[in-house]
């Protein structure tokens, strides 16, 4: 029996290698003559002087009958005739619980170039979202540890939340604190298109030891080719759906989703796309669904996903901001202004919503979050008048109890960096700041 497993085996074997040879090279695209492949196969055209050493590139179209190719890396050693040798199968990367305290690049390969653990299975990084059927609703909350998001803008376990900033408002320090003081089982946190000097600060200082012991990081810096940016993106996204399917609870972070969206503008550019909205191609707003789609339940775990978005000159409107936030299931905004007046996390909870919030937490902590908004809005659409002394004291009780609060909801919407607050210590200040104003 074991003899004709073996023979059938071998049989569904391709024992052919596939061949081809490199034609030319234009800006971040190689075309070649063969070899036969599908999109997305991984490819390896042999450099160098003695043409032994070989360097990754995947296929990301045609032209006519010549296959265009993009590299992992950079192609200054490529020439003319350099044969190109099909691998038949798409990008994988080895996951697997050794992983953990890890970090990586978009390949899966350690950054401090050390060898791999044993014992790690291999995975494709490009994989289909969930079956809608198959995604149990979510009726869980998940902690993490920042007063203003556990109290005002409280996230469920599976959720998936956008994080909408300029540059410079805080977002890299809150994702931080969010790694270092959620209950998820594990963080998988991927930086993409960051600069190189940002990502030691950001594993050093902002995520700390104790951080990086439950977490998995996987860089993807500026300098790289844009297929390795979106590649940090899918490899993040496989390795915490691997871990979701062990039945934990992931904590999945992305900063940023808009230099995702660049990278794959730059890609769609050089195989011919159209530049449609304000230059980004038609491939960036389908390729976008897929990857946040590809997070949270499913019938064995959860990923809660953070999402980073930068907005250019704090426009929410910009087309990415557009479309991330119509796919995810809520979005914080990170405002500049108060950033400015020292208040850190720098969320402005007039213009944050969790879409999930009113279903997975009791109507009491439903009732003291919208009161506590009212109140701040109340005091500030009269903040003019009363900086000016034009408001005279009980013409309004409503802004009268604003007046009285602000402070006190100034002092709850604070928070220190390496302060850890819980979700129901949270909640119940939150509840005593509403009543000393009833």
């Amino acid at each position: 029996m074991i003899a004709k497993g073996l023979l059938k085996y071998i049989d569904q074997l391709d024992t052919f290698k596939r061949f081809g040879r490199v034609k030319r090279v234009v800006g971040l695209m190689i075309e070649s003559q063969g070899p036969e492949s599908s999109i997305g196969d991984v490819c390896y055209i042999y450099v160098g002087n003695n043409k032994k050493r070989k360097i990754q590139a995947e296929v990301v179209g045609f032209r006519e009958e010549n296959v265009i190719l993009m590299p992992y890396t950079t192609i200054q050693d490529i020439s003319p005739g350099s044969l190109v040798e099909a691998s038949s199968k798409p990008l994988e990367i080895k996951v697997g619980a050794g992983l953990i305290g890890s970090v990586i690049d978009s390949l899966g390969k350690p950054l401090d170039g050390s060898f791999l653990p044993k014992g790690l299975t291999a995975v494709p990084t490009d994989q289909a979202p969930p079956n809608p059927m198959s995604r149990p609703p979510i009726e869980n909350t998940i902690e993490v540890g920042v007063r203003i998001i556990d109290s005002l803008l409280t996230v469920g376990n599976g959720q998936r939340v956008g994080i909408f900033a300029g540059s410079g408002v805080g977002k890299s320090t809150l994702l931080g604190m969010i790694a270092r003081n959620t209950t998820a089982d594990l963080n998988v946190i991927a930086l993409i298109g960051e600069r190189g000097r940002e990502v030691r600060e950001f594993i050093e200082r902002d995520l700390g030891v104790e951080g990086l012991k439950r977490s998995i990081v996987v860089v993807a810096t500026s300098d790289q080719p844009a297929l390795m940016r979106i590649k940090g993106a899918l490899t993040a996204t496989a390795i915490a759906e691997y871990f979701r399917d062990k039945g934990l609870n992931v904590m999945m972070m992305m900063d940023s989703v808009t230099r995702v969206a660049m990278a794959q503008r730059e890609i769609g550019l050089a195989v011919g796309e159209p530049p449609t909205t304000k230059g980004y191609t038609p491939s960036v707003f389908s390729v976008l669904p897929k990857l946040l789609e590809r997070t949270g339940t499913n019938e064995h775990g959860s990923i809660t996903g953070f999402y980073t978005v930068l907005v250019d000159g704090d426009d929410m409107n910009e087309p990415i901001a557009d479309t991330v936030r119509g796919i995810l299931d809520g979005h914080f905004v990170l405002d500049r202004e108060l950033a400015n007046k020292g208040q850190f996390p720098a969320i402005n909870v007039l213009k944050s919503i969790s879409r999930i919030m009113n279903h997975i937490v009791p109507e009491e902590h439903v009732k003291a979050a919208e009161r506590l908004r009212d109140l701040l809005s109340t005091y500030i659409n009269s903040e003019d008048l009363i900086n000016i002394g034009a408001y005279k004291k009980g013409s309004s009780k409503e802004i009268d109890e604003a007046i009285q609060l602000y402070p006190l909801i100034i002092s709850f919407l604070k928070q220190k960096v390496d302060e850890k607050v819980t979700l129901p210590e949270g909640v119940n200040h939150l509840i005593q700041l509403i009543e000393k104003g009833e």
